[in-house]
């Protein structure tokens, strides 16, 4: 069962690596903030037994995309594409909630500039991340001769 938000509050539910990785994304359409936040299972560890880097970078991009998109325009959320997405890795967790949040530092019409950090459930810091996002416009198809 769905928990219900306050209004300002948008779950943003996309079939494909959401459903894969299992993480949640949350968008305050207030602010624009970004909160994605996974619950850790053994599918999301390594083979030393911690918390993937690949799922880091996945979570850190989730949350400083949907915060590009969000500084582009709250309401239609557009769509975008990572340019790039810089990712320091400073702790390890093994267990519990981790959650990925984003602030965008700048940017234009169509860039965008976002830092990003992972939390274990006390706070203590995982990784950041800084990522440049580009809007797109959504392409339509061409006929092919």
């Amino acid at each position: 069962m769905t928990a219900k938000h306050p209004v300002h509050i948008l779950e943003i539910n996309n079939p494909g690596c959401q459903q894969l990785v299992g993480y949640r994304t949350l968008v305050d359409t207030r602010d624009g903030s970004c909160e994605v936040s996974l619950d850790l299972n053994p599918s999301h560890l390594n083979g030393l037994g911690v918390l993937h880097g690949g799922i880091v970078a996945t979570l850190l991009d989730v949350a400083c995309g949907n915060t590009a998109a969000s500084f582009f325009d709250r309401e239609t959320h557009p769509s975008l594409v990572t340019v790039s997405l810089n990712t320091t890795y400073i702790a390890a967790a093994k267990s519990g909630r981790v959650t990925a949040t984003a602030q965008a530092t700048g940017g234009g019409r169509s860039i965008a500039y976002v830092n990003g950090e992972l939390r274990d459930e006390t706070g203590v810091l995982l990784a950041t991340a800084t990522g440049v996002f580009k809007r797109v416009r959504k392409a339509t198809r061409r006929a092919v001769d």
